[in-house]
């Protein structure tokens, strides 16, 4: 997940970033996560975990290890950053610049250090000079609640055009994959959304990379 190349260099084509459901057991999970890997080019996969002791949480970041960086994508874990090394993930997302400074202590420079949660432009930049490997922008709070699509075409938007660290863009639906792609953003974010048909996710993924790639998202 590296940096956009300078102005006036075209950015490259945005990518897909998808978010698991939150897991207990990953045993059935592994085969849907196989089909999503080979169904699209996703660049980055982000392990959810259900609460567990740290060897359960670390078992089932190994199990799907493989099946993310087989394909060529990084896995990231949502918060744990403390079990990135001993999960052999590729890094850490996490919310709010407090548990991001504590991430960058543990993970830089060997491991990806992403945030979310940034409540302001002030902060999104904070993160973006104390070394963010991307900002995201629009996944939902604990309760659920998030920006209008609107705000975060704005910010993303805002993103792209001044700062070479990537931005994420998390579309809440399949329908707000295009408007954020075509906003700037260099990922864009899958959630649950994509998992709630088995039979749908290699139809759903190709859709949403026809999203990304429409004339009028690539520069």
């Amino acid at each position: 997940m590296a940096s956009r190349p300078k102005q006036p260099d075209p950015r490259p084509a945005p990518r897909l970033y998808v978010f698991t459901p939150r897991l207990g057991d990953v045993t059935a999970f592994a085969r849907t996560l196989a089909i999503a890997l080979g169904a699209a080019d996703i660049a980055a996969v982000l392990l959810r975990l259900a609460p567990a002791d740290e060897g359960s949480l670390i078992k089932r970041a190994k199990a799907l290890g493989p099946v993310v960086q087989d394909k060529g994508a990084a896995l990231l874990l949502e918060a744990h950053a403390d079990l990135v090394a001993r999960a052999r993930a590729d890094g850490a997302h996490v919310t709010g610049l407090a548990d991001f400074a504590e991430a960058l202590e543990r993970l830089k420079p060997d491991w990806i250090v992403g945030v979310g949660g940034l409540e302001s432009r002030h902060d999104a930049m904070l993160a973006a000079e104390q070394g963010a490997d991307y900002v995201m922008f629009g996944e939902p709070q604990a309760g659920g609640e998030r920006p209008s699509l609107a705000a975060i075409e704005e910010r993303v938007a805002w993103w792209a055009e001044l700062f070479e660290i990537p931005c994420v863009g998390y579309a809440a639906t399949p329908l707000e994959v295009r408007p954020l792609a075509r906003a700037g953003a260099d990922f864009v974010a899958l959630g649950d959304w994509l998992w709630q048909n088995d039979a749908a996710i290699a139809s759903t993924l190709a859709a949403a990379s026809r999203d990304l790639r429409s004339p009028e998202t690539v520069a």
